[in-house]
């Protein structure tokens, strides 16, 4: 009996833990508007000097709806698969067409449970043939005189792959200067805050 007093005992001493208290309103953190109106305003960036490059070339209307036109085609389109690419790797893997020339091919006699072959019917606009998604008429530039005889409204500049990262950083300067918009740059934008 003594042994079971001694267990109970020390479980009725053990004082009940006090709650916290609540904190007051000044204890509270402040909302986020009053941070806001406490902490500066980032300072503003100088403005980059000379023009800013387009995101969009100016286009008339029929081009636009050209440029539509082309996008709902694009969606229609089927994918072109050349014959026996299921079959083979080395023709399947990368998706290049061949037109099949075989005397019995099946998908050259147009049978229906073969894939459609690519025709003329299939095309996009001309007039919208070889221009971005955006609408911009891309021009392989090599220097900065290249870049200066663009027309900035409806042309964009791809610097040539075989131009080196020094000299890329002048063009895409040069291009940033004059307000040519580049399609392949490497150095990003900074967004003005």
């Amino acid at each position: 009996m003594a042994e079971s007093e001694k267990k109970e005992a020390p479980a009725e001493e053990a004082p009940a833990p006090a709650a916290a208290p609540t904190p007051k309103k000044s204890d509270r953190r402040p909302k986020k508007a009053e941070e806001a109106e406490e902490t500066p305003a980032p300072a503003k960036k100088a403005k980059a000097e000379g023009p800013k490059a387009p995101r969009r070339p100016t286009l008339d209307p029929e081009a636009t709806r050209l440029l539509k036109t082309r996008r709902m085609l694009a969606d229609r389109r089927p994918i072109f698969g050349r014959q026996a690419a299921h079959r083979y790797y080395r023709i399947g893997r990368d998706g290049a067409w061949r037109r099949p020339r075989g005397l019995q091919s099946k998908q050259r006699r147009h049978y229906g449970y073969r894939p459609r072959i690519v025709r003329i019917g299939y095309g996009s606009p001309a007039a919208t043939r070889g221009l971005t998604p955006t609408g911009f008429k891309p021009v392989v530039v090599r220097t900065t005189e290249e870049i200066a005889r663009l027309d900035t409204a409806r042309e964009a500049a791809v610097i040539a792959r075989t131009v080196g990262t020094r000299r890329r950083l002048v063009l895409e300067e040069s291009a940033r200067k004059r307000g040519v918009h580049v399609l392949n740059p490497i150095t990003k934008e900074q967004e003005e805050t």
